[in-house]
């Protein structure tokens, strides 16, 4: 019961948002009684800690190179526009909408979504050490950035390709930084 609790709780806050989805409908979504759904998650507050850190998985460990994993999470984000994240329409990153929606700084999704965005951010950090990068730190804080932004671009735009251009900067990046990228990932 509570898995089918988290899956419709995360359709519908990610759907439609966390503010505009109460316990109530999340319970009718189910067929269960409010009540019952108290008895997995104590208050909406624990089902939304619950949601967001469902959705907090690690990246899979890869066996390609590094610069190739590093471009492909911009082909991902293209597809994971493109099709709504498997919901039909992209409403960016949960994380974020969450932040922006609760609008609570010591709310503990805040700390779930800094904890997102930081995981993204070592995880790019890893695969730059591992190519040699001079200053993994900062290089990549701006691949995150290029994410986010084309994340909001193309909440803004409708535009599942702004992904693309955001890859072809991360190439630049990284071609400035001193990586070889091979011709075939660094065009469209």
């Amino acid at each position: 019961m509570q898995e089918r609790i988290l899956e419709t709780a995360d359709r519908l806050f990610y759907g439609q948002g966390i503010r505009a989805v109460g316990v109530d409908t999340i319970a009718a979504e189910i067929g269960i009684s409010k009540r019952t759904l108290y008895n997995h998650f104590a208050s909406k507050d624990d089902l939304i800690v619950a949601y967001l850190s469902r959705r907090l998985k690690p990246a899979p460990p890869s066996e390609r190179p590094p610069v190739e994993q590093i471009l492909g999470s911009f082909e991902r984000l293209e597809r994971t526009i493109g099709t709504g994240g498997g919901t039909g329409v992209f409403r960016g990153c949960p994380f974020v909408n969450a932040v922006a929606e609760l609008k609570e700084p010591t709310h503990a999704a805040n700390k779930i979504a800094l904890a997102f965005k930081e995981q993204r951010r070592k995880w790019f950090r890893a695969l730059l050490v591992q190519l040699g990068v001079a200053d993994p730190e900062t290089l990549s804080m701006q691949l995150l950035l290029l994410i986010d932004g084309a994340i909001a671009a193309a909440i803004v735009r409708g535009d599942p390709k702004v992904a693309t251009a955001a890859r072809q900067a991360a190439a630049v990046l990284l071609q400035a930084a001193g990586v070889k990228v091979p011709k075939k990932l660094r065009s469209a």
